[in-house]
This record gives structure tokens, sequence and C-alpha cells, in this order.
């Protein structure tokens, strides 16, 4: 009797024992499964400019991101890669996120956009600018892009028209401009277009000069100076963005009043810029961000076009050509600097 005690008392130990370690491990499922790390989307971004270049544009698409309650760390990742003005290096920035499987691709221009959109089919690609998506071959249409791409368009083509009016408003007898651009750049072609057209209801004479490399900047300057141009008009681009300080000075060396397609050249010199605001256009790319990682496609998310636009003057800029800028240019001007 006492043996069967003994052992009844055991069997019952044990039992006590196998409840305690079914409750525990009852008890800490959930917490495991609370504790099981949660996959941050990570968001590749391609710029052919350093980023240092881009920061203010960066900034701006953080700050969307913010506004959408995306923190960088917490929950959304950020995989930044640039070419540093070395256009050749694209192709295996763009190959490195594919092969890190980013979510979600952004793209810095059209030039990035055409390398990303040859290289993933899968891979959502969003533009934070393109100066002519659908002319471009990036998308079907503005309001059905189809695809693997979407994002943000930037109307350049027509804006080259008001960038030329703006220069005869500063340069009454303006008969000649000079126009900067790259040929390799997407879109140029159709821009160019669009600048002779304007050019020719202005009675304006386009002298195109065209920029393939840095190498290139010096002559070309010293070729509007040579077919006596009036003044310049930058159209832009990966090259041309990625020195943005060399130009304007060329610019102000040749003395030439000069009109640029964006913010960062006035900011390190130049007179005068009038487009889209890139600011506002990599802030609005977040809500694009936001969208796809909440389960929309590409295709079905439209194209949207600028809402906001920038028209800077830079005083000193003008003081150091010897150019008075008209008062009434001066009044629609969104910012003066001084």
């Amino acid at each position: 009797m006492r043996q069967q005690a003994i052992v009844s008392e055991k069997t019952m130990a044990k039992k006590i024992v196998i409840g305690l370690l079914m409750t525990v491990m009852l008890a800490a499922a959930p917490l495991a499964k609370a504790q099981r790390p949660t996959k941050i989307p990570r968001i590749g971004y391609v710029i052919g400019p350093s980023l240092a270049e881009n920061s203010v544009r960066i900034e701006a698409l953080r700050q969307g991101l913010r506004e959408l309650g995306y923190i960088e760390g917490k929950n959304i990742a950020f995989e930044w890669r640039s070419a540093d003005g070395r256009m050749d290096r694209l192709p295996a920035l763009i190959a490195e996120l594919i092969h890190l499987q980013v979510d979600i691709l952004i793209s810095a221009g059209p030039t990035v956009t055409r390398l990303a959109q040859q290289a993933t089919k899968t891979i959502p690609i969003v533009m934070a600018q393109d100066t002519d998506p659908v002319g471009n071959g990036f998308i079907a249409s503005l309001a059905r892009p189809e695809g693997n791409v979407t994002g943000l368009s930037v109307l350049a083509p027509e804006i080259t028209g008001k960038q030329l009016e703006l220069l005869k408003d500063v340069v009454p007898t303006l008969a000649r401009v000079a126009v900067l651009g790259e040929p390799a750049n997407p879109g140029y072609a159709q821009q160019l277009t669009e600048t002779e057209l304007a050019g020719r209801a202005l009675k304006v004479q386009i002298q195109t000069v065209n920029v393939r490399d840095a190498k290139d900047f010096e002559a070309a300057f010293q070729a509007a100076t040579k077919r006596h141009a009036d003044a310049a008009l930058l159209m832009g681009g990966p090259v041309l963005n990625s020195q943005r300080k060399r130009v304007v000075d060329l610019a102000a060396k040749s003395r030439l009043p000069a009109i640029y397609n964006e913010l960062g050249f006035v900011e390190v010199g130049g007179l005068m810029t009038y487009g889209a605001s890139f600011t506002d256009l990599y802030r609005r790319a977040a809500t694009y961000i936001d969208k796809i990682l909440k389960g929309r496609a590409p295709a079905d998310l439209p194209v949207e076009q600028p809402q906001k636009f920038d028209f800077i003057v830079n005083l000193k800029a003008a003081k150091q050509i010897g150019l008075t800028i008209p008062p009434n240019v001066l009044v629609r001007a969104d910012r003066v600097i001084r």
C-alpha cells in the first residue's frame, strides 16, 4: 500500500509539472508572437547627382511621409543610392536595389525611370518627377498608367515657353537664346520642339547647344558667346544638375542672363528659375508610396501634374552681370533673393 501511495504521489507530481509547463508555454505564445519583428517596407531611391545636392527634395519626401505617419527607421526604411554625377553607374545601382528586393523604387528623373523600367516589370516605380511620362513611353496615359510606373509629371515642355517669356521681359531686346540641354535625357526632343515653337511666337531665335558630359560645359558657353546669344535657357538634366555651381559660374562669366529649370541653380547664384516646385512634387510622391504599400497597384494610380510653380529671382546675380530686373517682373516673383 505504501509503495502504491508513493507511485501515486510521483504520478501526481509529474502531472502538476506538465500542467505548469503547459500553462507557461500557452502564456508565452502570445508574447512570442507579439515580439516577432514585423517586416518594415524598404524604399529604394536612385538619383544621378549627389544626395547632398538634392537634400531639400529628399527632406520634402521625408516630410510627406511623416505627414502620413511614416517614420524612417521605425515603420519604413530607405536604401539611398547616388551616381554622384557618373551616369554610367546608374544601371548597377538600380540592379543592386532590385537584388535587395526593395518594395518600391523612387526615380528622381526620366533617365533613372527609363533604366529602372528596363530592369524590372514587377517592382513598383514612383516617378518623383518626369518631363513627359507619356511621350517618354513610361506610361500609357496620365489617367491609366498601366504597367509598374506611376508618379508625377513636371510639364517641362510647356514650361519652356513661359521661361522664354520671362527672359524677354528681363531682356527687352532679346533676339537670340542659347538653349542648353542633354540629348540623352528622355523628353529632350519634345522640350526642344516646344521651345522652338515658343521662340517663333516670340520672334526669338533658338540656338541649340548640346551637353553630353561635364567636359562640355565651357565649350557650351563659349559657343553661346560666339553666336552672340543674348541669354541662356537651361533645360536641365542629370549632367547639368550634378554640377549646378559650375554651370552658374560659367553663365556669370559669360555675362549671360540665364533662366534655369529648378531652384537649386538659383540657390547657388543663378539668375532666375521658373518651373514646377520640385519640393512640392517630392512631398506629394509620398502619397504614392503610401497607396502602394496599402495595396494599390501603380497601374491604377493616375499620374498627377504640378500644383505649385516657383518663380524666383536672384538680384545678387543680376547685379553681378550688370542687369536690372524690371519692377513688373519682381512683383510676380514668388521669392526675391537680395
